[in-house]
């Protein structure tokens, strides 16, 4: 009797999705069509959250899962939101376009080295430092695929790419706090309740307003990051001078 196939295989090939829709994301950008290469950059962050799952299902977690996982983030996060916003906006920079869009994918690998060596149990994800790679590379998905009309990038939203740009790349190699998406499993029957009237309202928004509230939301979870550690700057300042007095 053959053996069966390994577990992990069911994983990484979930994995690989990933991969494959940050190539065909580059595909389209290449040929113009900057609506399915946005849309491949949020179907490689799907099967970028599916392949965690899958691994956690079948308890199949390994350090080449960690590392494939990685590489695939590397292409789908890094390099096809930084080619899909070279050619759908900043190529008209030039040079300074070239080395502007690079940004994101340059930051974004070393957010990836950094995270890989800080990773002890593979089965369990915390709070995350800096702004992770997938939520980089949507915001800048959903901004194409939202104001990319007429070919260019409308008003105001065109003005506000190279700082957003710079903000993203700069916040993947911070050391603000993002938290880890919640997992089901850890909330009672009412927060999970909650948490599905959510993300039903969230899909509803994102349907009647044809995809650009998710954009805000994106942008919001960025903001929130920077705010956060605002205040907790603040606070701990405040605390510092009222122990001193």
């Amino acid at each position: 009797m053959k053996n069966p196939l390994p577990k992990s295989i069911i994983a990484n090939s979930v994995t690989t999705l990933n991969t494959f829709c940050g190539f065909l994301s580059v595909i389209f950008a290449s040929e113009g069509n900057f609506r399915f290469a946005s849309i491949m950059i949020i179907a490689a962050a799907i099967f970028d959250m599916l392949d965690g799952i899958v691994a956690r299902l079948l308890s199949t977690s390994s350090r080449f899962g960690v590392e494939l996982d990685s590489l695939s983030d590397v292409v789908s996060f890094g390099a096809a939101p930084a080619f899909l916003i070279y050619k759908a906006h900043l190529y008209q920079y030039g040079y300074y376009g070239i080395i502007l869009s690079s940004c994101l994918l340059v930051f974004g690998a070393l957010r990836l080295a950094r995270f890989n060596i800080q990773v002890e149990d593979l089965n369990t994800k915390g709070d995350f430092k800096g702004l992770p790679i997938p939520l980089s590379a949507m915001t800048i998905a959903l901004l194409v695929l939202s104001f990319y009309q007429d070919g260019k990038i409308i008003e105001p939203f065109n003005s506000t790419i190279i700082p957003l740009v710079l903000l993203l790349s700069l916040l993947m190699v911070s050391k603000i706090r993002y938290n880890a998406l919640p997992k089901l499993r850890n909330k009672n029957f009412r927060q999970k309740i909650y948490l599905l009237i959510i993300l039903i309202a969230a899909l509803l928004l994102a349907i009647l307003t044809n995809g650009e509230i998710l954009f805000y939301i994106f942008l919001g979870i960025v903001i929130f990051g920077i705010l956060r550690k605002a205040v907790l700057l603040l606070v701990s300042k405040k605390d510092e001078n009222n122990n001193g007095n």
